[in-house]
């Protein structure tokens, strides 16, 4: 919810900027109109294109592809429902214009210059999330603890070493699967990995670490290669990491 209403404060933001600047001819008609009018838009296209980031997480996990261009064809895709409603809106009475395919296309090309920018806008604040230095308690010193239990247990006690069997990561944030079920914190993959110290696993997937012995199955589908972890759950294993996994000891 708090990055939601975050998201939203930044189209509202980008909505009267437009507003100010009256982009596309919508400069003649009144402040106050253009105020609603680019409001709008900005909140529609946050519908539209807000999704991406999702989508494009969820198929570079599953079928092992770099993000920055599915976050491309996402945009692509998202700027033909906008684009419709631009349309929808030019044929309202007091602004009919002929529909033609190409004033369907110049539509098209205004609204991908606007999305794309803002997509972008997106897709680099998210990646600077990811990498702003991230902790769920501040109380937690960053010195290892003088007992034997790994560091990364005291970002979600009660939980013994045995218990974890993954983790995930999710836009920026991390899922902990364990034994007991599973929770969202904030937290870099890379950063919980070093402080899994204790427990023997491996990063299978740029996206997924894997306890050893939560391994239960290997499924091999041509050159794609998934591991089923005890409970059903499975994590995808990247190409580049396959003969490190099977020099490991992980599969045959």
């Amino acid at each position: 919810m708090r990055q939601l209403v975050i998201d939203l404060g930044v189209m509202s933001v980008i909505g009267l900027v437009l507003a100010i600047l009256g982009p596309f001819g919508t400069f003649a008609a009144p402040l106050s109109m253009r105020l609603l009018y680019w409001l709008g838009l900005s909140w529609a296209g946050y519908a539209c294109y807000r999704p991406i980031a999702g989508m494009a997480s969820r198929v570079s996990t599953r079928l092992d592809l770099p993000e920055g261009p599915l976050w491309v064809a996402g945009c692509l895709l998202a700027t033909a429902p906008m684009t419709a409603m631009m349309l929808l809106i030019e044929r309202l009475p007091g602004r009919s214009r002929p529909l033609s395919l190409d004033a369907a296309m110049t539509m098209y090309a205004n609204v991908l210059a606007v999305g794309a920018a803002v997509t972008l806008l997106f897709y680099i604040l998210r990646d600077r999330r990811t990498e702003a230095p991230q902790v769920t308690d501040r109380s937690i010193p960053d010195a290892p603890a003088m007992n034997s239990e790994p560091r990364f247990l005291s970002r979600i006690p009660p939980t013994r070493a045995e218990d974890v069997l993954a983790l995930e990561m999710e836009d920026h944030y991390l899922r902990v699967h364990t034994r007991h079920g599973s929770r969202l914190i904030l937290l870099r993959m890379r950063d919980a990995v070093t402080e899994m110290d204790g427990i023997a696993g491996e990063q299978v997937h740029r996206s997924w670490w894997v306890a050893r012995h939560a391994l239960a199955e290997v499924i091999r589908d041509g050159r794609n290669i998934r591991i089923r972890l005890e409970g059903g759950l499975e994590a995808p294993v990247a190409r580049d990491a396959s003969a490190r996994l099977k020099a490991a000891g992980w599969f045959d």
